[in-house]
């Protein structure tokens, strides 16, 4: 799965700066329009008043706005550094989004922010740039791996779905993973002992035992991911959307078939075959994703110091953040039929509204209250 979606040179990532929308294989919150983005700025305006105290940031807004920040130079501004972290970030549409509302809205936010954008594939990275456009100048970092250390906000929209993951299989002969093997070209998958005790030690931890046949999905390489960035981040917050569940829902006969699927064309690519299951059948040339356990992300994060916030459907974090910007007169106007319709998309229960999960941590910085979580505090 690493090699098919990431090998710098074959890898389905690799190959475009773009893989998402309608010309794509596969359609996200981003892909909307820039609704998605204006909205999320609203939370990370407020999580911004919460890191800094309110004189200071009142403060940075009259100087932003006396230096006229947004469309001149913004060097002689005296600022506190605020770093937004995208990880997964592919071309910087969400980023672009979210920095052209706070340029608007929120002078001080704009002028504090230093943006790094993280992503692996270089064809996406070249084009983060042109894609910032005037915001462009708040870019300090464009690279495959997170900045050492930052204060701020880490985001990532469909990052976990898209790492490599570990499949298994219960059998009368105990646990076993799915390996690839190749016979003259032709790749199948098979079953053999487990590359590593962490997968039967990882079941463990959530309270999960397999019957036998169940198939499902472990992405320790999630797990090592949050750890890492927890231990990176000073002080702040992470707003990690994706689709998936809580691990008693994740490893349950529901999803006892497993959730590993590739997408073609906006497609599953099935239908499934013993030998040659859809996921191997085109490598490099499809998108491969599994379900996220949120479960096993919030608790790997509370054990690097982190505090679980709220774990909610995209619906319920969107409508508290129209909800509070209407309230305080940042939310954009969704007046027009275009947004009308974008937003109809985002909330939409049974498609991204109810499918995508915000789970939202913190790093000494309390409990706050946050916008959104001010709807409801709700996962179906």
């Amino acid at each position: 799965m690493r090699r098919a979606l990431y090998d710098p040179v074959d890898g389905y990532y690799a190959r475009a700066a773009q893989r998402s929308g309608r010309a794509g294989d596969f359609f996200t919150s981003v892909d909307v329009g820039p609704l998605f983005g204006e909205l999320l700025e609203i939370q990370i305006a407020e999580i911004f008043r919460i890191l800094y105290d309110k004189s200071e940031t009142a403060e940075v807004a009259e100087n932003a706005k006396q230096e006229n920040v947004g469309s001149a130079n913004t060097a002689n501004v005296a600022v506190p550094s605020f770093d937004l972290v995208e990880a997964g970030a592919g071309n910087g549409r969400l980023s672009a989004d979210i920095l052209g509302a706070a340029r608007t809205r929120h002078p001080a936010l704009y002028a504090a922010t230093r943006l790094h954008l993280v992503e692996t594939s270089p064809a996406a990275r070249a084009a983060q740039r042109t894609t910032l456009g005037d915001a462009a100048d708040r870019l300090v970092t464009s690279d495959a791996a997170l900045p050492d250390s930052f204060e701020g906000v880490l985001l990532a929209n469909e990052l976990f779905d898209a790492m490599p993951v570990h499949q298994v299989v219960m059998t009368a002969k105990g646990l076993r993973e799915i390996y690839v093997e190749s016979d003259g070209g032709r790749l199948s998958a098979v079953a053999a002992d487990p590359s590593t005790p962490r997968l039967a030690t990882y079941l463990d931890a959530v309270g999960v035992r397999l019957e036998r046949g169940w198939r499902v999905e472990i992405n320790l390489a999630a797990i090592d991911w949050i750890r890492d960035a927890a231990r990176r981040l000073r002080r702040g917050f992470m707003i990690l959307i994706d689709y998936g569940h809580e691990a008693r829902e994740l490893y349950s006969v529901t999803h006892s078939a497993g959730t590993l699927t590739a997408f073609h064309g906006h497609r599953s690519a099935g239908p499934e075959d013993a030998a040659t299951p859809a996921w191997l059948r085109h490598p490099g040339e499809q998108d491969l994703t599994a379900h996220v356990d949120f479960t096993s992300l919030r608790a790997a994060a509370e054990g690097e110091g982190m505090t679980t916030i709220a774990l909610l459907d995209q619906t319920y974090f969107l409508m508290g953040l129209l909800q509070g910007g209407i309230a305080d007169r940042e939310s954009p106007n969704p007046q027009s039929s275009i947004r009308n319709s974008q937003l109809k998309t985002l909330l939409m229960p049974g498609g991204l509204g109810s499918t995508m999960k915000v789970l939202i941590l913190g790093k000494q910085v309390g409990r706050p209250r946050l916008q959104g979580c001010s709807f409801a505090v709700r996962m179906t």
